[in-house]
């Protein structure tokens, strides 16, 4: 299956954060109904037809056939992937019947009314069992305050512990720095240490990046992620308040300080162009990034570097391990869908059918389901390593906290703008943190009223 470019990835994350903004809808219709709903149908076929609302790499015109073979009285209505377009169905009452989107992140969706509880459809499925769905799954529940509890709003389809890091061992010879392990985790300090080594500069002019953190894509999550390995909270107990101004989060912001002012990796004050790391690390001008097991499914053709690149755990800041997702993409039901049980036999389909076994053996992404982990390609010396750390890695997956009440994109927006300061020297790590707290906080009251 051809599958989209990283950057891709990007647009999605901001799914559930750009629906934000749609009104709070009726009362989720949280079941299977009783009898198929009368409109739909297909014209002289007596079928229903659904609208899937996918990326085009998720469901081919192939899969739609095999599906439709399969399942002789439902149609699909293909709609490509669009947030505009989906925003304004979800406000119009008239929303597709099943449609993607990251499971981290999706409590704003849920707490808006917006999806459907998949609970009791899981609980009469003969191939879709809660006891087969991996950890991120957790960030799909919902019990009406907070995540990881509660029915499920949703199914992942592939996902990564995007923390963890990859890497050129071919640029590691060259500086003379000794390989990453595959099972014990780097401390930030030790990687900011090491990127600093592998960073090659002409005068003004960086030939080579020591360490790429995907700054454009997402900033809450790795430094969620730091405050939670040092065993510290980032939201108050009912999610409407955010404090950076705890130690913890501080050493987080100093070590994004730190980064940004040694010069080693891309910031948003020296942006790549194309806003992800791929094209400068396939161009051996990156010798670390940080993305998860997914990155990996770039490299199976490119036999000049597939050779040398090796998957490393996530880095830690503390005690404690934690390898998150930021994103963990999935699909979704509606709640004022029309056809919710057809839908339901989609996500049958594609979540453990033909479309998932392709998803896995392309190693783009670990499935959503852990029947499915033994698909996952093997083939390449790279394949083979960057499998055993991912499966090692999942004992120390766990949801990121979030707050239905901000989306994922208006916080990242916040830590960018105080770092740049930091960064720039305009304003102090304590003040920066200060500012984040006092910002993000703001939103999250807007929020509360919003949602109530």
């Amino acid at each position: 299956m051809t599958r989209s470019e990283p950057i891709s990835r990007r647009r999605l994350l901001a799914g559930a954060a750009a629906i934000a903004g749609v009104p709070l809808l009726g009362g989720c219709n949280a079941g299977p109904s009783s009898k198929s709903p009368s409109g739909g149908r297909a014209k002289g076929t007596g079928a229903v037809t659904i609208t899937a609302m996918f990326g085009a790499q998720d469901l081919s015109k192939e899969l739609i056939a095999d599906f439709e073979a399969k399942n002789p009285g439902i149609k699909i209505q293909f709609l490509e992937h669009d947030l505009a377009r989906l925003n304004a169905m979800l406000a119009s009452g008239n929303p597709p019947d099943i449609t993607v989107g990251a499971a981290v992140g999706s409590a704003n969706t849920n707490a808006r009314g917006l999806a459907t509880d998949l609970t009791p459809y899981l609980d009469k499925s003969q191939v879709l069992k809660k006891e087969d769905l991996q950890p991120v799954n957790e960030s799909f529940r919902w019990d009406g305050r907070k995540i990881g509890q509660g029915g499920y709003y949703g199914i992942v389809k592939d996902w990564s512990q995007d923390a963890t890091l990859w890497y050129n061992t071919a640029l590691f010879d060259k500086a003379k720095v000794p390989y990453l392990s595959d099972s014990e985790p780097t401390t930030y300090d030790e990687l900011l240490t090491i990127a600093k080594r592998l960073t090659v500069k002409d005068g003004g002019k960086t030939l080579v990046f020591g360490l790429g953190l995907e700054w454009a894509w997402s900033l809450i999550g790795p430094i969620a992620t730091m405050i939670l390995q040092q065993g510290a909270q980032l939201f108050n107990g009912d999610l409407t308040e955010i404090d950076f101004n705890t130690p913890a989060a501080r050493r987080a912001f100093q070590w994004y300080v730190d980064f940004g002012q040694a010069g080693v990796g891309p910031t948003s004050l020296n942006p790549l162009p194309d806003g992800s790391d791929m094209s400068t690390f396939s161009a051996k001008r990156m010798a670390i990034t940080q993305d998860g097991y997914w990155f990996g499914g770039n490299f199976v053709d490119n036999k000049e570097l597939n050779g040398s690149i090796r998957m490393a755990p996530a880095p830690i800041m503390g005690d404690k391990r934690v390898s998150p997702s930021y994103s963990g993409q999935g699909a979704w039901i509606p709640a004022e869908a029309k056809h919710k049980d057809e839908a339901w036999k989609l996500m049958e389909y594609f979540m453990a059918g033909p479309p998932a076994e392709e998803r896995a053996k392309s190693g783009w992404g670990i499935p959503g389901l852990k029947s499915l982990a033994s698909k996952l390609p093997q083939d390449l010396p790279y394949q083979k390593q960057a499998y055993t750390v991912a499966q090692n890695e999942l004992q120390y997956a766990v949801p990121l906290p979030e707050s239905p009440y901000v989306s994922t994109d208006a916080c990242h927006v916040a830590l960018d703008k105080q770092l740049q300061r930091a960064i720039k020297k305009q304003q102090t790590v304590d003040a920066a943190c200060a500012a984040a707290t006092v910002e993000i906080n703001k939103l999250l009251k807007q929020g509360k009223e919003r949602i109530g």
